[in-house]
């Protein structure tokens, strides 16, 4: 079977079951401040798991992306170097939300491999929980009994709490678990070794495929366990491995799933696979990593240096690293393979097709970019000055940092040097920023305390700004140090940080007492709930309270939002069809809209987008606005999705004109574009590979911004005498002044040559080096340069340093000839350094030619008389 054939089996099988074969989720996690990304099959549905969420299906049956690079399941490192793990994989998974449990989840499990895929009975092994005394959780004695009944007990093993209870979290669902296992050694292999004794003992050729969930508890903060209200079951099996077994291959990577990447790579740089395990291990990190990249960028998270996004151009530059360091790829290589991945998923996951053209493009940029920087570090290494052959290791740490030097590159490169690295050096400061990232994002959370039962929670904030409520539950929460609390109320008006529009502030005021009065500071959603955040408790946690959305800032936020709407839809009307959303950030103060497109927006391009958006709002067009529709129904009328994004079954349109702007959108909006009153973009820019961003004003804070612009112009004809055509006596006035920067600069040139031949006469001899330390007139640094450079044409052995006070500041140049920095092993960018200090700044620069700037002046006659020291 290849693996389409295997993934639709899976499918089919459920499917037959009465289960609902759903989509995968977006593996790029939206609004829940818990996880960046799905890194497991249950992700998905842990709102239905924890209660915030009704029970659609209860029998579910997907196949699920899935990304694992950070946090408790960090696999990075391992991705490459051996058989079996990835960043990016696929997980298989029948799910029963209070429907069926351990006898049909056991047995179908049994019946898919052995029946449907034909696995070797003889080579299966099963695992069941053996019970944890301490913790008060007995044996799975159910799941056991249920294996007897199909397997030989001497292949059904007892696994411990580490192996065979699964765990969400520090808190959350959980429960005992029965793995299934694969013994794929060979015939003689497990003659002289029995197999049961290597299940778990990470063995390379005896490998977990499926493992069976069986959710029964909740951890609570305390470590105490709960019984859930429903019993669910939650099974994962990991499609590469399940191909890899099926097709008897020795490795994940031998199956149809990356062969078609790894041999398009190979034939590339011309190196056969499976000749060298160092470039195997190259091919195999690139092959999978594309995956990871790909589909991110395709759910809509492009590469950046925060959370998510520093996540993906980390996996990218690794990939870039190994095809430079083992590959010889020293080009943008791996956009080209994402061309395999569009037609590998065609029909699957179509997000790679939809945006191929989009991904290859940010991929390469991005690819090119990284390879800039990489040339730098390198540049940085050769530079370095090396003490007793041994490299620091904060040097090897800034290579890591900085340049995305991976520790065994930096070790590479020191050994072809007979160089060695401080590792304990470099593994301290990586554990060092490694614990500063943790305090920065440590947060502890309580449990929460229930006031009321019920969970059933209403959003009026469409409708009305404030609503009579109570409060559900609540918890403390701490953060840097700071305590503060999360409150759920069982009606809310206050819309919750989603979209790209951030959450209502408020208040919430008891009825009983108008003194017992707290501070809603944001408002965000978690698990499928509202979450109200406030710096205090009410003093009665069990009165009504009135919630009141502060709405002068829900009033402009909302006049922003629309006004994003009606830019998104001009955008494409004035650039093509292929702009699309790629985020956002709708405040009270402004917008913010990042989209797909390749080139700087002209002013041309700008201003009819402006003059689009104003006539709309001039045409005072109502809103239409259609809650609760089918998501089918409304992908069908022409509606504008955004990739990546988790829709409901049901959705939201928002329409400002049926011709022009009809978009999914949770988000609150005026009811007539006449509200916006103005709009204008502030700025145009550049965010990443393929990405624009467009800031824009609307309302009273444009007509501010118009105001100011025309004092400012007001301002500038009175400067210039009020004259009749502005735009030409500016145009006169910069034609003077570049007249007299070039009579300036002729001025100056005939100054250095009149001056070089007063600084010839200057030059004096120290221990046979031509030595010159002179404060010069000239108030340009280029100069300098060239009057350096002449000098040093004419006299060999030369150390020459100039100082200047250029616009107030002091400037440093050394200039020190080749053969003394062959000879003498003298270095001007590290010298230059030195004297930088004592005008207060620092500098740098190449080993013939350096130069430094500062804050002193007073300090240009020191550091003339301390550039002698280094002759002696």
């Amino acid at each position: 079977m290849n693996s389409r054939e295997i993934r639709k089996a899976f499918l089919d099988f459920f499917e037959s079951k009465q289960h609902k074969i759903v989509p995968s989720a977006p593996m790029v996690v939206q609004n829940d401040p818990t996880l960046m990304f799905i890194n497991s099959g249950m992700a998905p549905f842990k709102d239905i798991f924890l209660g915030n969420s009704p029970i659609k299906f209860p029998r579910v049956a997907d196949t699920q992306k899935c990304l694992r690079v950070s946090g408790k399941h960090n696999d990075l490192e391992e991705v490459g170097i051996d058989t079996y793990h990835h960043t990016m994989f696929e997980m298989l998974g029948n799910w029963s939300f209070g429907d069926y449990f351990k006898h049909e989840a056991i047995n179908w499990s049994w019946e898919l491999l052995t029946e449907v895929y034909k696995l070797d009975k003889d080579r299966l092994y099963v695992t069941v929980f053996e019970g944890d005394e301490k913790e008060g959780i007995p044996a799975s004695t159910i799941a056991f009994n249920e294996w007897k009944k199909l397997v030989p007990v001497e292949r059904i093993l007892m696994g411990n709490k580490k192996d065979n209870f699964w765990e969400m979290g520090d808190m959350g669902p959980c429960g005992p678990c029965s793995e299934i296992h694969m013994d794929c050694r060979t015939d003689e292999e497990r003659k002289l070794v029995e197999g049961a004794t290597l299940v778990n003992k990470d063995h390379p050729q005896v490998i977990e495929i499926w493992n069976n969930v069986f959710m029964q508890y909740n951890r609570m903060k305390d470590g105490s366990l709960q019984p859930l209200p429903q019993k669910h079951v939650d099974t994962g099996m990991g499609f590469e491995r399940l191909v890899r077994v099926i097709q008897k291959k020795q490795s994940n990577y031998d199956t149809d799933i990356f062969q078609p990447l790894i041999q398009y790579i190979s034939q590339h740089c011309g190196i056969p696979y499976g000749k060298d395990e160092k470039t195997d291990i190259a091919m195999r990190v690139m092959s999978d990593h594309i995956r990871a990249i790909a589909f991110c960028i395709g759910d809509g998270q492009l590469p950046s240096n925060v959370k998510a996004g520093y996540v993906i151009r980390r996996i990218l530059r690794r990939a870039v690293r190994y095809a430079y360091t083992f590959l010889d790829i020293k080009e943008p290589f791996l956009y080209k393979l994402v061309d395999i991945l569009a037609e590998q998923f065609d029909g699957v996951f179509t997000e790679i097709v939809d945006q191929k053209d989009f991904v290859k493009k940010v991929i390469m940029e991005e690819e090119a970019s990284f390879l800039r920087t990489l040339a730098s570090g390198i540049q940085r290494f050769e530079k370095y000055q090396v003490s007793n052959n041994i490299i620091e290791g904060t040097f090897a740490f800034e290579l890591f940092d900085t340049y995305g030097f991976p520790i065994d590159l930096t070790q590479l490169m020191a050994s072809e040097k007979g160089w060695k690295v401080d590792i304990d050096g470099f593994n301290k400061a990586l554990d060092e920023q490694k614990q500063r990232s943790r305090a920065a994002t440590l947060v502890d959370t309580d449990d929460w305390v229930v006031v009321q039962n019920s969970e059933e929670v209403t959003f009026v904030g469409y409708d009305e700004l404030e609503s009579e409520s109570e409060i559900l539950k609540y918890r403390k929460v701490t953060a840097k140090g700071k305590e503060l609390f999360q409150i759920v109320l069982n009606t809310t008006p206050f819309y919750a940080e989603s979209g790209g529009q951030v959450g209502d502030k408020g208040v919430l005021v008891s009825t009983e007492d108008a003194n017992d009065k707290i501070q809603i500071i944001d408002t965000k959603k978690e698990n499928n709930q509202t979450i109200h955040i406030t710096n205090s408790l009410p003093k009665n946690i069990n009165a009504k309270f009135l919630a009141q959305v502060n709405s002068t800032k829900r009033a402009y936020t909302t006049k922003n939002h629309s006004a994003t709407h009606l830019m998104h839809a001009a955008l494409k009307e004035v650039l093509g069809t292929h702009v699309n959303q790629k985020g956002s950030l709708v405040n009270e103060e402004h917008l913010r809209f990042d989209f797909s497109h390749f080139a700087k927006l002209t002013e041309e391009e700008i201003a009819k987008v402006e003059a689009i958006v104003n006539d709309k709002i001039a045409a005072q067009i109502a809103l239409k606005e259609q809650r609760n529709v089918p998501y089918q129904e409304a992908i069908n009328s022409g509606v504008t999705a955004l990739f990546g994004e988790k829709y409901g079954d049901f959705v939201r349109v928002i329409t400002f004109d049926d011709a022009f702007s009809k978009e999914l959108c949770g988000g609150t909006h005026v009811k007539n574009t006449s509200e916006i009153g103005l709009f204008k973009i502030s700025s145009e820019s550049a965010v990443s590979a393929g990405v624009r961003r467009i800031e824009a004003i609307t309302s009273s804070k444009a007509l501010n911004f118009l105001n100011e612009q025309a004092e400012l112009l007001s301002s500038i004809k009175s400067v210039l005498k009020n004259p009749v055509d502005l735009q030409k006596s500016v145009e006169q006035l910069l034609d003077e002044n570049s007249k007299i920067k070039k009579q300036l600069d002729k001025f100056l040139q005939e100054k250095a040559g009149s001056l070089k031949d007063d600084l010839k006469s200057k030059i004096s001899t120290i221990n046979g080096i031509h030595f010159l330390a002179e404060k010069v007139e000239l108030g340009n640094v280029d100069l300098i340069k060239n009057l350096l450079f002449e000098l040093k044409q004419e006299f060999s052995n030369s150390y020459f340093l100039l100082a200047a006070e250029i616009d107030q500041k002091p400037h440093l140049a050394l200039m020190i000839s080749d053969d003394l920095v062959e000879q003498k092993k003298l270095n001007a960018s590290q010298i230059i350094r030195e004297l930088g200090k004592e005008i207060q700044g620092g500098g740098g620069g190449q080993a013939f030619f350096a130069t430094a700037g500062g804050k002193n002046v007073d300090g240009i006659s020191s550091a003339l008389e301390k550039s002698k020291s280094y002759l002696n």
